[in-house]
């Protein structure tokens, strides 16, 4: 085996010696020639040495049939060895592959496209060099993407990326399946490392191999200004083909899982089907990165990578009140008691993100600021949250000390709306309070509409537990009412 990749490098390096362009421009002539042919050899050599057994089923298409191959599943490093068996087309590879000594020679004489999986511009670039190639009409030789992204233990198709099909130009579906009784090429997040597939499929007879090329998939007109139905259409058939189902994880949810193994989370809390969970959310990579901290920080009290009621007491430096569970129920979106990750991201997005806009906080602030001097001292502030949450004796210092930055015993509306965007928890209960203090207000009004002695009632009846001081905040808040309502603050008081 050392033999026979040394003897590939040596003649991909004859192939690409003082070749200009070193992957802008198509090798050409001779040189092509070589890489195929020489490749070609010494790579179904080296699967004879290593006992694997390939049968290969259908028919491969031209050049101008269908310039993009599309394989799937992706199990291993031995999958991208399957370009030989199609003529050594270009293929999509890591960046970080073509620093690898000796193979990532090899690799560069086949003159990939190159793309880097943490940046966003590399991504964008792999896409129109994808789109050039595939227009080239034969400047370039096919190219074979695994549209998966990340490497599966082929038990579905996880969500195809959408590098292959934004061309819009036909391509050709090849499964990759290994029927063997054992298992020992299958390279994922979890399980056996590149050295240990690499001794035990060596110590196997023989490793079965079926490469089956399907039809040619010619996109329709819906399609082609559709790349995402596109990649999910020949996902679909390519997963009937293989008996198994689909799914909407994706490699952002591998990244996610290591990010919550460092984290002291289970692995799989980071399983939150991205690609859905981003559609329909409109979220970013970087957004949910960050939500997961947070919610690290608040399951770290917990077992199994779950938030409970006290958990989320706890971390909002709040008592538990019928308030906050019917907030906790929101994000409980199954009812079990607890709080996953999926769901922490979703109640986030759903419920707070909206709300917590800069009239919003705005509107807080100024709800919060009683005397209307620009700042909120910590008795105003304890006076809104303990209305808001129906604990009277409520003690509010620790809280108020979190977001009181610079120590001054007075929050700043910096202060106040820095906190709140780090902290959209926060925003239902004050868009909550500010709908129950607009509710009595309207209430109120046709009260003294229907019967105008009420008003000067030394009682009201009420449901919803307020201070004595709370109507004052509502009447600022809501200061749409006439002259003779704002000037009887006493009555309000009353009411």
């Amino acid at each position: 085996i050392a033999f026979i990749l040394l003897l590939a490098w040596l003649f991909a390096s004859i192939a690409t010696f003082r070749h200009r362009g070193k992957g802008s421009v198509p090798l050409k002539g001779w040189r092509r020639r070589m890489i195929q042919t020489t490749l070609s050899c010494l790579t179904r050599t080296l699967f004879f040495v290593m006992g694997f057994q390939v049968k290969v089923k259908g028919k491969v298409a031209s050049l101008l049939e269908a310039p993009i191959f599309v394989a799937a599943p992706h199990s291993s490093f031995f999958d991208a060895i399957i370009s030989a068996l199609t003529g050594m087309p270009s293929i999509v590879s890591r960046a970080e592959n073509l620093s690898t000594p000796v193979f990532g020679t090899i690799l560069s004489s086949l003159q990939p496209v190159s793309v880097s999986r943490q940046d966003p511009d590399s991504r964008k670039n792999t896409v129109t060099e994808i789109t050039k190639r595939a227009l080239s009409r034969g400047q370039w030789p096919q190219i074979l993407i695994f549209p998966e992204g990340t490497c599966t233990n082929r038990s579905c198709l996880i969500t195809f990326k959408q590098g292959a099909f934004v061309p819009r130009v036909p391509v050709q579906p090849v499964l990759l399946r290994y029927p063997n009784k054992l298992d020992t090429v299958t390279w994922t997040w979890q399980g056996y490392s590149l050295k240990q597939l690499c001794v035990m499929t060596l110590c196997q007879l023989y490793t079965r191999v079926e490469v089956e090329f399907l039809p040619v998939h010619v996109p329709t007109e819906e399609e082609k200004n559709d790349p995402i139905l596109f990649a999910n259409r020949v996902r679909q058939t390519m997963a009937t083909a293989l008996n198994v189902p689909v799914t909407d994880h994706t490699f952002e949810d591998c990244r996610l899982m290591i990010s919550a193994g460092q984290l002291t989370l289970p692995m799989e809390a980071g399983l939150v089907e991205f690609t859905k969970i981003s559609k329909k959310l409109n979220l970013k990579w970087s957004h949910v990165r960050e939500q997961l901290d947070t919610f690290a920080a608040i399951a770290s009290a917990s077992k199994g990578g779950r938030i409970g009621i006290e958990e989320f007491a706890g971390y909002l430096k709040l008592p538990i009140s019928d308030v906050l569970k019917e907030l906790f129920l929101l994000f409980d979106r199954n009812g079990d008691g607890t709080i996953d990750f999926r769901e922490y991201v979703i109640g986030l997005s759903i419920l707070c993100n909206p709300a917590n806009t800069e009239d919003t906080i705005r509107m807080a602030f100024k709800l919060f600021d009683m005397d209307d001097d620009g700042t909120i001292t910590e008795d105003e502030f304890a006076c809104i949250i303990q209305s808001a949450l129906g604990v009277p004796e409520l003690d509010v210092s620790m809280l108020f000390k979190e977001i009181d930055a610079d120590e001054t015993g007075k929050l700043s509306y910096d202060e106040f709306k820095d906190f709140a965007l780090k902290h959209p928890e926060y925003a239902k209960l004050f868009t909550t309070y500010l709908e129950l203090q607009r509710y009595q207000l309207d209430m109120l009004e046709e009260d003294d509409i229907e019967s105008p002695e009420v008003k000067h009632s030394p009682v009201r009846k009420s449901t919803i537990p307020v201070s004595e001081t709370t109507p004052i905040a509502r009447n600022k808040v809501c200061p749409e009412g006439n002259e003779e309502d704002n000037s009887s603050t006493s009555d309000k008081k009353d009411d």
